[in-house]
């Protein structure tokens, strides 16, 4: 009985940081200026 009232309150928990994350929403963030390397470089001697 012990362990299903452990795991009730864990499992209350779990939905509660949840509701907690979704409710402060997405953060504002930017991009960095610099592209991004999207190639693998040549390999040695071959160009």
């Amino acid at each position: 009985m012990r362990a299903l009232v452990a795991a009730a309150i864990g499992l209350a928990a779990a939905l509660a940081l949840a509701f907690a994350v979704t409710a402060l929403g997405a953060q504002e963030g930017k991009t960095s200026p610099r592209p991004l390397l999207t190639t693998a470089p040549a390999a040695p001697g071959q160009q």
